[in-house]
């Protein structure tokens, strides 16, 4: 009974956060008031509001009432989804704004994530990414040649380049992953709106077809105040590889 009734007040302040009767900034009921509007101990509304602080959506100062965050976007890591296709299912609007399409030749980094050699020729993108038309990622991508030189037929700013790719034939088949924290470059700062120098969230990822061959190596920036990533309890793949490893492991 006691964990139902915490499951109860949990997903009535859940709705009250989400239907914006509690905004970025409120206070959230106190203990006391929330114990006699629920008839019950204390011991299940601290449950409840344990539940939405792991969830994101509230935190407590020692000494101070717990208050509403800004709620934040959040991007599972263990599956690989499109952006358009994300934000569309989080209920806002994707957007795009690309600032460069062009052929270059690839540095040794790019190259060896790749599996070209030095000097190659790749496309490479960058495309800034928006939710409800607010900044959230800044795009890197390269692709090899083959591959990338479609992107000159479509407007970048209206298409899924994941989606569009598939449907030129370029599938993805495996996609690995690796985050981590950077600050803020220039362009990060100038595009994403941020402070420079400010830490912002990187998915560096490296895509494979059906045959294995590397054809997308993307760097990918996102604003921490609107995005977090998140990675299912068993962190591993289906193939039973880890998702989450120890740097230098």
């Amino acid at each position: 009974m006691a964990s139902s009734v915490y499951k109860q007040i949990a997903d009535d302040l859940r709705q009250r956060i989400v239907n914006g009767q509690l905004a970025p900034g409120d206070e959230v009921p106190t203990e006391g008031e929330l114990a006699l509007r629920w008839h019950t101990s204390r011991g299940p509304i601290r449950n409840a509001l344990a539940e939405l602080r792991a969830e994101g959506l509230i935190e407590t100062t020692r000494g101070r009432p717990s208050r509403v965050l800004e709620r934040k976007a959040h991007q599972a890591v263990d599956v690989s989804i499109p952006f358009t296709r994300w934000a569309r299912e989080l209920g806002t609007t994707p957007g795009a704004i690309t600032q460069e399409l062009s052929l270059r030749r690839v540095d040794e980094e790019l190259a060896a994530d790749l599996h070209v050699q030095r000097g190659d020729l790749a496309v490479h993108v960058v495309r800034l990414r928006l939710l409800d038309g607010r900044p959230t990622m800044l795009e890197r991508l390269t692709y090899t040649e083959a591959v990338g030189r479609v992107l000159f037929d479509v407007d970048l700013d209206t298409v899924s380049i994941t989606e569009y790719l598939a449907e030129r034939g370029f599938h993805s088949a495996e996609v690995e992953h690796e985050i981590d924290a950077v600050a803020a470059d220039d362009v990060d700062s100038a595009l994403l709106e941020v402070e420079p120098g400010s830490p912002i969230l990187r998915l560096k990822r490296i895509t494979r077809d059906a045959d294995g061959r590397v054809f997308e190596s993307s760097d990918d920036r996102y604003r921490s105040d609107i995005v977090r990533f998140t990675v299912a309890a068993s962190g591993r793949a289906n193939s039973g590889e880890h998702f989450l490893r120890p740097l230098g492991g």
